[in-house]
């Protein structure tokens, strides 16, 4: 079995991404937080159905969650957005450097109407010393992006129809995973990215590679993230910093609306391969379908017998419930 992410699109942003020449441009003020940008990208905001949208990479090509953004400190990258609906929307993004030009709110007027294209400029930047004395502390983290504009002030349409993806500023020297990061985003209501189990994210991996997860917190609900069988460090990356580092090592965490973060593990490090729950702690979250799995294979990339057995229970609903 190949270790293949479902329901995550996963951007390494290392070209142009083609220019949307026949779309017309919104007109915006020139001041960005940074310029010529080193990376660009463009997204097609899209139905998906039924009050339901997304971001894809290519016209007709839209998930939820849209697809993982990724630069380094000291980068620039600018993400033009199509918008082939018929609704108001932006993209709002967490965590990086931007001018009221690129807020993606009413409030900036950098919404873009139906039919329309934008292109917003994002800056990530290391960590330095203030001239008081005192640290920035950069930009590296797991952040993300979303809607601000579909609905109201809030874009609170935008969010509940799907409208949000991750967003992974790197450190230089930072471990990078084997396979694309995993997406996890809690909400909104009491579901995984508005899915319940098991058609929530099935992630894979073959035991010994590194993986990654993102965790998104989205609507109106506190939640927690449960990892089986897999612990991480609770810090910026989810790895110490050294042999004997004091901080707390953890498997659950809470997350809440709009918080996000992430962490790396070995998959089945000290504890083998098989189907590894993840999940909200929340019970009545559980139970009401806010789990899914992560899905370790052997090296050799082969399901065990035990592993196979629980994904067909998960399938026919037997390893799970949900009202």
């Amino acid at each position: 079995m190949r270790p293949r992410p479902l329901l995550v699109v996963t951007v390494v942003l290392s070209a142009l991404v083609g220019e949307v020449a026949s779309i017309a441009q919104v007109p915006q003020p020139a001041e960005q937080v940074c310029e010529p940008p080193t990376r660009s990208v463009t997204l097609f905001a899209e139905p998906l159905g039924p009050h339901r949208y997304g971001y894809g990479l290519t016209p007709g090509g839209a998930s939820s969650p849209g697809p993982t953004l990724e630069i380094s400190e000291g980068e620039c990258l600018a993400v033009t957005l199509v918008n082939d609906t018929d609704r108001r929307l932006s993209m709002h993004a967490h965590g990086v450097d931007y001018t009221v030009a690129s807020d993606g709110t009413p409030l900036n007027q950098s919404c873009v109407r139906p039919g329309r294209a934008r292109t917003y400029v994002f800056a990530a930047h290391a960590s330095v010393a203030r001239e008081d004395g005192s640290l920035d502390p950069g930009s590296a983290g797991y952040w993300h992006y979303h809607d601000h504009c579909m609905g109201g002030d809030h874009g609170t349409d935008g969010i509940r129809s799907g409208l949000f993806g991750a967003f992974i500023v790197r450190r230089e020297g930072d471990s990078v995973p084997d396979v694309p990061p995993f997406v996890v985003v809690m909400g909104p209501g009491k579901t995984i990215g508005l899915l319940k189990a098991p058609d929530t994210p099935v992630f894979e991996a073959n035991e010994g590679q590194r993986v990654e997860f993102v965790v998104i917190g989205h609507g109106d609900l506190v939640h927690t993230f449960h990892l089986h069988g897999h612990r991480w460090v609770d810090n910026r990356t989810g790895l110490p910093s050294s042999l004997g580092d004091p901080t707390r090592v953890i498997d659950n965490r809470t997350v809440g609306p709009a918080d996000s973060f992430g962490f790396q593990v070995v998959a089945g490090e000290g504890v083998g391969p098989g189907a590894w729950m993840y999940h909200c702690h929340m019970q009545g979250h559980s139970d009401a379908g806010m789990t899914g799995l992560f899905l370790v294979a052997t090296s050799d990339g082969v399901l065990s017998a035990a592993g196979a057995d629980a994904l067909a229970r998960w399938r026919d609903g037997s390893g799970h419930t949900h009202g």
